[in-house]
């Protein structure tokens, strides 16, 4: 017989920054992950008894990626109907967080894409900002289709990298 509240000290001490890790990368919230490494430090707990002791590490990353996957199907259930979120989001003066909120955003990737080089920076800027088809992309540049394509490929792969750096 095991003593479980000490097997559960040293799977925490042993394991917790992993199981955080794995957490926050699922839902990218710090909040939400601390929250998922506690359920899954206390799920294990639970489970001890039926666990052989074998691959421990795996074990606990198994339960923390299912306590993931069951965050993120709830978090699908919760979604706010639309006319809520802009009236708890207006102000007095009539502004809409959101709306402000998606202004920054585009105002960050837009910032992003004319960091790329020619050609990448018109592709980028015509398909990521201003929302336009790899076809019209290609008429109003007169490319071929494949080249833009290939282009935008290619522009999303330069963006990862200068959104990875900061």
């Amino acid at each position: 017989m095991i003593d479980k509240q000490a097997y559960l000290e040293y799977l925490i001490d042993t394991y917790q920054n992993l199981i955080f890790t794995l957490c926050y990368r699922k839902t990218g919230n710090y909040f939400e992950a601390e929250d998922l490494a506690q359920d899954t430090f206390l799920s294990a707990y639970r489970a001890l008894e039926q666990f052989d002791g074998k691959y421990e590490k795996a074990w606990l990353c198994r339960i923390a990626v299912n306590k993931c996957l069951d965050y993120a199907k709830k978090a699908e259930r919760r979604t706010v109907p639309q006319q809520e979120i802009l009236s708890d989001a207006t102000d007095e003066n009539g502004f809409v967080e959101q709306e402000l909120m998606e202004q920054e955003a585009y105002a960050e990737v837009k910032r992003a894409c004319l960091q790329l080089r020619s050609p990448y920076q018109e592709v980028a800027v015509a398909y990521f900002c201003e929302e336009h088809t790899p076809q019209e992309i290609a008429n109003q540049y007169g490319r071929n289709l494949r080249t833009v394509q290939t282009q935008i490929y290619r522009a999303r792969a330069q963006l990862k990298k200068i959104y990875g750096k900061e």
